[in-house]
């Protein structure tokens, strides 16, 4: 596995990972020819995976704090932090291309939105982002004078404040319109859904403002693909998909770990997991029981999901400090990516420009 240099966090080095594939992973990404991207807000990083010119893993990481929801359709990125939405563009980069790179995402707008507990990140048909803002139980889009503008909150919620009464925090987007969320309990009392963390999970209608599916535990990532709504049934450990007719939710596959991030290409489904621990939200679920029973050990990292069979077919292990992670997004037709970070050389001594119908662009060196 090769990793490029984080240069966007003084503390990188200090910080110690390897993100280790199973046999046929790579292989994998190359017969479908997309790369990945994932977020781990536990450490920060925007992990980019992809592979190099001998057909080897290759991962690309920059540093975000509390990195979360991720977006992507292979030109633009959208990335939601601890306190910012982060838009990248793709640029034009010899340099890059010569080192084997075929996209370079450089951050280009951030809208300061102040402390949201933000989570799932999406765009819809008009190109403005849809976000998740956690802490003020709430759908929300960037505003040009204010930290957000709400676009949807769940009836129950009987007014705008930061106290995460329902833990919302996924959102599904179809034909370019946020259409279902996920929280995990019914409840208008500060942090009221810890105590409903077993069985208190519901999927949520938009247009209706109903719910469509009760009885979850801790779900997460609604997703359409293909037709149909999928969703990570978190507290419980699987993937599976919702008859929208029966209103029922309907397991395809075990997956080891605290299942959050969702992303699909053709067939087969990407999971993020992290491992289960006893002190935080994550312990004390049936996963546990679930993990015993198919004689599993949990991983922090994905698991491949062929959704056909409901077989795990490949998977990506981080190992060493990466305990945790969000989110996943595929980059189709694209081999290996990578991204600037926040290093103020990287960001004051790369400019690029378009002018008479060329793309241009000037590294520069640091001044001694």
């Amino acid at each position: 596995m090769n990793e490029s240099a984080d240069n966007s966090n003084p503390e990188s080095a200090r910080r110690q990972w390897q993100g280790v594939p199973s046999a046929g992973f790579t292989d994998w990404l190359a017969e479908l020819d997309i790369s990945l991207a994932v977020t781990t807000y536990q450490v920060g990083k925007l992990l980019l995976v992809g592979r190099d010119t001998q057909g080897e893993m290759a991962i690309s990481s920059r540093s975000f704090r509390r990195a979360m929801g991720v977006w992507t359709d292979g030109d633009i990125m959208w990335l939601a932090t601890a306190y910012q939405v982060w838009q990248f563009a793709s640029q034009f980069d010899h340099k890059a291309r010569r080192a084997g790179y075929d996209r370079l995402f450089v951050p280009r707008t951030a809208y300061t939105t102040g402390d949201l507990d933000l989570h799932d990140i999406a765009v819809d048909a008009a190109g403005q982002p849809v976000f998740v803002a956690t802490l003020f139980n709430c759908l929300a889009t960037v505003s040009h004078t204010q930290s957000f503008a709400e676009t949807w909150r769940p009836p129950f919620i009987t007014t705008l404040t930061s106290e995460d009464r329902c833990h919302l925090n996924g959102v599904a987007m179809v034909e370019g319109r946020a259409k279902f969320a996920t929280l995990c309990h019914v409840s208008d009392t500060s942090r009221g859904w810890k105590q409903h963390r077993m069985h208190g999970g519901q999927l949520w209608s938009i247009d209706d403002s109903e719910p469509v599916v009760t009885g979850l535990s801790m779900p997460h990532s609604p997703r359409w693909h293909n037709g149909r709504l999928w969703l990570l049934n978190s507290g419980v450990g699987y993937l599976g998909y919702v008859d929208l007719a029966l209103g029922k939710f309907e397991p395809v596959a075990f997956v080891p770990g605290y299942a959050r991030g969702l992303a699909f290409v053709d067939h087969y489904a990407i999971v993020g997991l992290s491992k289960p621990r006893e002190q935080n939200r994550f312990g004390g679920l049936a996963l546990d029981d679930e993990l015993a029973a198919h004689n599993m050990a949990p991983y922090a990292g994905l698991a491949v999901i062929d959704t056909t069979s409901g077989q795990i077919v490949h998977t990506l292990e981080f190992t060493g400090s990466i305990a945790e992670l969000y989110d996943v997004a595929v980059l189709r037709g694209v081999r290996r990516p990578i991204a600037l970070g926040l290093s103020p050389d990287e960001l004051r001594y790369n400019v690029w420009a378009e002018a008479d119908g060329n793309r241009r662009h000037w590294r520069r060196t640091p001044r001694k």
